[in-house]
């Protein structure tokens, strides 16, 4: 890389590098283009305009390396979370017993279940391990966005005798955002636990093994979900039982021949 594409990469225009070097603009284009020679002193000084121009690469490359390793490990993705959260409330945001505390333990379930059925992450939310339950770390800092946007409206309520937060929905959920597999699976946990109150789903949620698994106020890791037992297990284990015998077997088999191959491949379908 040449000293121009240095200074157009760093936006530095030619007349600040002239002040840079000491020297008028004209001076500078000549040395730009090699037809003056440097004294010591201006070397030195393009030497640290390169060097600090290396070190903003070698950061940004570290920036990309961590953006690029936190795709990769399915990490929170907050346009879906808000698209799910959006999605929750239009279905049952206006029961009674869906407030804040009932919210956080509705997208636990809906993150974790589907990452056990699929092995495949919703919206990567980080789940703390709390007194009251699962607790999505970032839900404050969406939520927040989302009502200084205009597409939530968070209000205070009583559910018997007790505070309860509760949020409105202001904009329709874009279900362009969410598959139809990951409806399928919003609209499972809401059926089975939607009509729950905050302390029964916070009693419900602290038998789950993950939940069991995990320390105070420590994250929850998704792959916990693994070791689950009835009536949290969200995977048919005789299915599974039966995948892993089937593929014992089909390991231990020789191939086929070509003349089995072709025997097979053109036996009649049976109607």
């Amino acid at each position: 890389m040449n000293l121009k594409q240095i200074r157009q990469k760093q936006g530095i225009t030619q007349a600040e590098m002239a002040e840079k070097l000491g020297v008028s603009r004209p001076t500078y284009i000549q040395i730009e283009r090699g037809q003056r020679e440097l004294t010591i002193g201006q070397a030195k000084v393009i030497f640290e305009i390169l060097q600090m121009y290396k070190s903003k690469e070698s950061e940004q490359e570290k920036l990309k390396e961590k953006i690029v390793l936190k795709n990769q490990s399915g990490k929170f993705n907050a346009r879906k979370f808000e698209e799910v959260l959006l999605y929750v409330l239009e279905k049952v945001g206006a029961k009674p017993n869906i407030g804040e505390t009932a919210l956080f333990k509705l997208l636990y379930f809906i993150d974790f279940d589907f990452y056990e059925k699929h092995g495949q992450f919703i919206t990567g939310a980080t789940y703390m391990k709390n007194h009251h339950g699962p607790t999505p770390r970032q839900f404050k800092a969406v939520t927040d966005e989302m009502i200084g946007c205009g597409e939530l409206e968070r209000v205070r309520s009583k559910y018997f005798q007790y505070d309860q937060k509760k949020y409105l929905p202001r904009r329709k959920c874009d279900l362009n955002v969410l598959s139809a597999m990951e409806v399928e699976q919003i609209d499972d946990v809401l059926a089975r636990l939607s009509d729950k109150n905050g302390s029964e789903l916070r009693a419900y949620s602290h038998d789950d093994v993950p939940w069991v698994a995990t320390n105070d106020q420590n994250d929850i890791d998704y792959d916990l979900v693994f070791q689950r037992t009835q009536p949290y297990s969200q995977r048919d284990h005789e299915m599974d039982f039966l995948d892993a015998a089937a593929s014992d077997v089909l390991e231990h088999l020789p191939p086929l021949s070509e003349e089995e191959y072709d025997y097979y491949m053109n036996l009649p379908d049976k109607k």
